[in-house]
């Protein structure tokens, strides 16, 4: 059985990782490193645990986390198409079982905005845990802030952020704090209305609702289960 230790120990998924960061960072891109992909990797896991469902899929749901963005180390259009592929003789390699290289391939090459869906629960669960990771962390340290870049503003004004998820009710709990002094939520939905609608469907498949909450409003309708 293949573990998330075993996916952070290899020294190839590693070298893909920073790779993909350090192409996204000549073409200006907030941090897709080390830190996202662990917090991705982290929350989309929670998701499944947290509504109870089996080990193995919160296991998978941490590992397709890990791995999602490795291909934008060949290109940012289709990233998640080419992360997959290039996965596939890896995990083979480290005698995954083809059954899980079938669903954690499926959830890494359906994460992208531009045409992705959930097709499974570890699908789900990913997009949700990418998705939400907006944050003033995820700026560059050695590239300067620009109050110009609107993904650079509305990064750096969230000074904290949370997911709530209530099992009880179903309902996943998107929460931000916001500096208005920095950015506001007209500029958040601009960049992220897209993947919040993605949440929402994610979500959904889940058998869940979805809200997302900025300075204690919320800013969409969610469709409560329960």
């Amino acid at each position: 059985m293949v573990r998330l230790q075993d996916i952070q120990n290899n020294e190839d998924i590693k070298a893909l990782i920073e790779g993909a960061n350090k192409n996204l960072e000549v073409l200006g891109y907030t941090e897709h490193g080390l830190r996202h992909v662990t917090r991705v990797s982290e929350t989309a896991s929670r998701i499944l645990r947290e509504l109870g469902y089996p080990n193995r899929l919160v296991e998978l749901a941490a590992i397709a986390g890990m791995m999602h963005d490795i291909g934008n180390c060949i290109n940012r259009k289709n990233h998640g198409i080419a992360g997959a592929n290039l996965l596939f003789p890896i995990l083979l390699k480290m005698k995954m079982p083809m059954e899980d290289i079938v669903c954690v391939l499926s959830a890494i090459g359906s994460h992208e905005e531009q045409y992705g869906s959930p097709v499974n629960e570890v699908s789900a669960a990913l997009i949700i845990a990418d998705k939400i990771d907006a944050h003033r962390t995820r700026l560059r340290k050695n590239i300067a802030y620009d109050p110009k870049n609107i993904h650079n503003r509305v990064n750096y004004s969230i000074k904290k952020n949370w997911l709530v998820i209530d099992k009880e009710r179903m309902n996943l709990r998107y929460e931000m704090i916001m500096d208005m002094n920095l950015s506001c939520p007209m500029d958040f939905l601009e960049i992220y209305s897209t993947r919040m609608r993605m949440c929402e469907d994610a979500a959904n498949f889940l058998n869940c609702s979805f809200e997302l909450v900025i300075n204690d409003f919320i800013l969409n309708r969610p469709n409560y289960r329960r």
